[in-house]
């Protein structure tokens, strides 16, 4: 459909149900709408009135699993209904130009040369680059289109902004290209592999998971090659609760150690068992040979295993609960996970600043709003960046205001989790 029969339609409300649908949200019907047609006048305004399809993938919240997938462990995580959508045209040239919101100019990647740039690193480019080369390595069709990009996925509020433009991309050249015949799941590893090799990042597979995959999934990282994946339903609303992701402000600068100690540590106790990681080592093995950890690795090594492998049996746990519809014990497990991630893996704050504590704060005023009420815990991979909290929802504005009272207006976001992954929308 051509871009001025899509703007004219939405008008309309020709797609309203497909947007509630993907949104969730009825609240945000006419936030989406405004959106889709300001997505369209800027591709527009770049590349001229076109035939076009449009994309989404959306962001994750991880629910379970706190630093557990880079040792081979298992989580819980969704997928929200806050997203990256692309206006996209196939084209024939060989050549992929993509113009993305907040940016004053194009990314244009020749097909016909994708070896890594190490001048590219930590760019957009090297996100492109990477998928392209990936696809095209794993066998299947790829080719040039042009796309005007944009994203409500708040960047560095633990809500994987990267992520859903990975599965974005690998999204519209699995359908422009493929047949959409490219899986959700590898997608999520073309995502990761174009993240840990062409940007220089060496992230997990957990959150290109949820974007890709969509709903709330429960999977399995023991054997890589094949991914254990399964969804899990849950109605929020249907338990009288809402999802609150708060971003307290705080500073990721100089962090890179605290982030890059935890899988160092994890990995150290690993070695006493001469294994690679926690994930092939056994709860029993542990215990019985606490000793020698604390003596080789050191006591927060063996605190940050002793959280692996329960966060591990928790997820398990979470799973179960909610297919048993046991909501109010799927809480408490949640609450588990946070403490276990402020007193055994300890990345809550970094010990190397005390006098800024952002997230103990955040999950301070948590406890005296909900009081029992509901829960809260860290949320990614921590130190300075939010927290997750499960709230009644008669309680959300007032959560909300005192929130957003300590760390600014719009710091507290009300999610839903979507069903879909990365989607073709229209």
């Amino acid at each position: 459909m051509r871009t001025n029969k899509i703007v004219e339609a939405i008008y309309q409300g020709q797609f309203d149900e497909r947007l509630k649908e993907i949104y969730v949200d009825p609240y945000l019907l006419s936030y989406e709408k405004k959106r889709y047609i300001q997505a369209i006048q800027r591709y527009n305004a770049a590349f001229g009135t076109d035939e076009v399809e449009i994309f989404s993938a959306p962001g994750r919240s991880e629910i379970g699993g706190n630093h557990t997938d880079h040792q081979n462990g298992e989580v819980l995580a969704a997928s929200i209904n806050r997203d990256a959508i692309a206006i996209v045209r196939k084209i024939n040239r060989p050549a992929v130009t993509i113009l993305s919101d907040g940016y004053a100019s194009e990314i244009t990647i020749d097909l016909k040369n994708l070896d890594k740039q190490k001048s590219e690193e930590g760019t957009t480019a090297a996100l492109i680059r990477g998928i392209l080369a990936k696809i095209r390595s794993n066998g299947y069709s790829i080719g040039g289109f042009q796309a005007y990009v944009t994203s409500d996925v708040l960047i560095g509020a633990g809500l994987s902004s990267s992520a859903a433009f990975e599965t974005l991309i690998g999204t519209i050249l699995s359908y422009l290209y493929n047949n959409m015949e490219i899986s959700a799941v590898e997608i999520a590893k073309i995502g990761q592999y174009a993240e840990n090799v062409y940007f220089g990042k060496p992230c997990g597979l957990m959150d290109q998971m949820a974007c890709s995959v969509g709903s709330l999934v429960h999977i399995n990282f023991a054997d890589v090659k094949r991914l254990k994946v399964e969804q899990v339903q849950l109605d929020l609303d249907a338990q009288g609760f809402s999802l609150c992701i708060t971003d307290t402000k705080g500073s990721h600068a100089d962090l890179t150690p605290d982030y890059a100690a935890i899988p160092q540590e994890m990995k150290q106790v690993a070695e006493c068992f001469d294994k690679e990681v926690l994930g092939e080592v056994s709860k029993q093995e542990i215990m019985q040979d606490i000793p020698l950890i604390r003596e080789k690795a050191g006591d927060r090594a063996l605190l940050r295993a002793i959280h692996f492998i329960c966060e591990n049996e928790r997820v398990r746990q979470e799973t179960d609960a909610l297919k048993q519809n046991k909501f109010s014990e799927f809480l408490e497990l949640v609450k588990e996970s946070g403490d276990s991630s402020y007193k055994y893996l300890q990345n809550v704050y970094t010990n190397r600043y005390v006098r800024h504590q952002n997230l103990s704060v955040a999950l301070a005023v948590s406890d005296m709003v909900l009081k029992r009420r509901g829960v809260s815990r860290v949320h990614g991979g921590g130190f300075a960046g939010t927290i997750q909290a499960f709230v009644p929802i008669d309680l959300v504005e007032n959560y909300q205001e005192a929130m957003e009272h300590v760390f600014g207006f719009g710091s507290c976001q009300v999610l839903k989790i979507r069903k879909y992954g990365g989607i073709k929308v229209l």
